[in-house]
């Protein structure tokens, strides 16, 4: 896991190299998410390109790869193994244009790639969505569109929006769906923020995993709906940390065959969200 890891950070700093005349990130991030029946643990570490094409478009590319560890009680879960791995790659392309001074339309798409060991065409999904944006004024704009997710564990349209106000110049307000957020800053060096946003992925299994119990499953699939409270400290002109804890509304994880029957519910409970993070930003 580890080496994996490193491998991708040395890739994602020698394209730093190439593309040091552009805004770029670098973040690297561990959560762990226990409940009474199973535990995710996750590590996730992703590289983003921000160019300015013109003074109408700009043009945002994030490539992100996550790893997930998920354990469960060997009493309750006739699984092979007490614990199974699976992995997600996806390429987050967005781009802005604007089309007056008050109005601008977004466009993303996001190929993805869910899998549990092997990589199969089947495991590649095209995500993304359109949104238009509109700002009122310097404090207050609104966003409205559609987007094709895996929200609710399951491939869907869906649609988002989001109302956005700067209170005052420490304290802002976003209140919409997927995502809803109150952030507050009392310098430049601290910010606080309240999130609640929706969650979910579909996993393609290998089958190996499986014990005969459920061999007509092939894929797993969670969502939740989470409210985490996160604290980011800046450290110099480039670092920061982030320290992220909540709670996972509504946890659900199954299984289900290739016609999207469930063949075993989990019934997995509520629990906490523990996350640290560490960004670097040019």
């Amino acid at each position: 896991m580890r080496i994996q890891i490193f491998t991708i950070l040395l890739f994602l700093f020698s394209i730093l190299k190439i593309s040091a005349q552009n805004s770029y990130s670098l973040d690297l991030n561990i959560k762990t998410g226990p409940t009474e029946k199973i535990t995710t643990n996750e590590t996730e570490v992703g590289f983003t390109v921000t160019k300015k094409i013109d003074s109408k478009n700009t043009l945002s590319n994030t490539i992100r790869y996550t790893k997930i560890g998920v354990d469960y009680e060997l009493e309750k879960y006739a699984f092979q193994d007490n614990s199974t791995d699976f992995s997600s790659i996806a390429n987050d392309l967005t781009i802005n244009h604007d089309i007056d001074q008050k109005m601008s339309f977004t466009v993303n798409v996001k190929p993805t790639i869910n899998f549990e060991k092997n990589i199969g065409f089947s495991d590649v999904q095209l995500l993304g969505g359109l949104k238009m944006n509109y700002k009122f004024n310097e404090s207050n704009s609104i966003s409205a569109g559609a987007q094709r997710s895996m929200l609710f564990g399951k491939i869907s349209v869906l649609p988002s929006f989001s109302y956005m106000q700067q209170i005052n110049k420490n304290t802002a307000v976003a209140i919409g769906f997927p995502i809803s957020q109150v952030s507050y800053s009392n310098n430049n060096k601290n910010s606080f923020s309240i999130k609640n946003d929706f969650q979910g992925a579909i996993y393609n299994l290998d089958g190996e995993a499986l014990s005969d119990n459920y061999n007509n499953a092939t894929k797993m699939t969670y969502s939740q709906m989470a409210t985490t409270f996160e604290y980011v400290r800046s450290v110099d002109t480039y670092w920061s940390i982030n320290f992220k804890g909540g709670y996972g509304f509504n946890n659900k994880f199954y299984l289900t065959d290739n016609a999207g029957n469930l063949t075993y519910d989990f019934n997995n409970n509520n629990g906490y969200i523990f996350n640290i993070g560490i960004k670097f930003k040019h």
